[in-house]
């Protein structure tokens, strides 16, 4: 069969493929050495995980949205609209407390994030009939990312998404996780099965697809039930989820298009322009940490500059307006690109 590649197999293997595998090789080779690097190194740990690959990769976003003229004049009430949508949603979730703010926030990210894998599998299906095959490969991603979210919900961990305590509330359900792991085990076995039977059968494998939900499961189930541990959770979710957008950007919204469709983009396509449109999407990541810790947190560094409580209420879901704001297009503006 055709392998549905995005780019071609080295491409794909390397930035969109190869994360969730790569980071699990180098932590279980390493794990004590990166424990280390996070008791005395964690400056640079949340300056490489967190701004330059979580934040940066929100910024890549607007190489298929904001910088795009004829896509922003096209869709005018949604690129405007969401922002301003964001920024309202944001406050009013303030009034109700910042525990609420940061917990409804960690819901829509951890949706986004699920919703990236089902994205990517799309893709790499485009060229599968849908029937009852690709269903089970719809059913294995949705389990390998709903089932470790859901673990974490009912048993402490030692990380967080955003904030301590976001997900106590959720801990007031009854106990499923018993019979939760018989169901996430019984999908797991069909669809190997399937996955088996059906390349036996057809004498091929679609194995950017196979690759890709594998990976899932590996960084889902290992960072969030095996290792209990806060760097390993966020190298494992942020890598796997930050290097793969970042690719896709680059690939669908510059690589693949001509200097016609690129128009003042077409800089970005040659070798020098890979470093440009990098160095653009770290120094947005590292501008908004910049505010974010100046005017919020105060953690990795301080100016010793106080806002007052009554500012944050609004400054905080300011802030949060380019994150949420991704959150939000992610499910616009990727529909159709599944498919093709």
């Amino acid at each position: 069969m055709k392998q549905p590649w995005i780019h071609s197999a080295k491409t794909d293997w390397w930035f969109i493929l190869s994360p969730p595998f790569l980071v699990l090789l180098i932590i279980f080779l390493f794990q004590k050495q990166i424990q280390g690097l996070e008791n005395h190194y964690s400056f640079y740990t949340w300056l490489f995980l967190i701004v330059f690959v979580d934040v940066a990769h929100v910024y890549s976003t607007l190489f298929k949205t904001y910088f795009v003229k004829a896509e922003v004049q096209r869709r005018k009430l949604l690129y405007f609209g969401i922002p301003i949508i964001s920024w309202c949603l944001g406050v009013a979730l303030f009034q109700l407390g910042s525990l609420t703010f940061w917990s409804v926030l960690a819901l829509i990210a951890v949706f986004h994030f699920i919703r990236q894998q089902y994205g990517f599998m799309r893709i790499y299906a485009r060229f599968e009939p849908d029937n009852w095959s690709k269903k089970i490969d719809e059913v294995a991603v949705y389990a390998a990312t709903i089932f470790p979210m859901l673990y974490w919900f009912q048993t402490p961990r030692a990380f967080t998404w955003f904030v301590d305590n976001e997900f106590t509330w959720l801990k007031n359900v009854p106990n499923y996780i018993g019979g939760l792991t018989v169901l996430y085990i019984l999908i797991v076995t069909v669809w190997i099965i399937k996955t088996i039977v059906g390349a036996i059968k057809t004498k091929t494998i679609n194995i950017p697809k196979v690759a890709l939900i594998v990976g899932t499961f590996l960084s889902w189930y290992f960072g969030i039930i095996y290792f209990n541990n806060d760097l390993l959770f966020t190298f494992l979710n942020v890598v796997s989820h930050g290097i793969p957008y970042i690719a896709l950007i680059y690939i669908r919204e510059i690589k693949q298009k001509d200097q016609q469709q690129l128009n003042w983009m077409q800089i970005f396509k040659s070798f020098s322009g890979i470093f440009l449109f990098v160095g653009i999407i770290l120094g947005l990541a590292l501008l908004e940490e910049f505010l974010w810790e100046t005017l919020v947190w105060n953690e990795h560094f301080s100016l010793d500059f106080a806002v007052s409580e009554n500012l944050l209420q609004f400054l905080v879901p300011l802030l949060v307006v380019p994150q949420l704001t991704h959150y939000l297009l992610d499910g616009f503006i990727w529909k159709k690109q599944k498919e093709s």
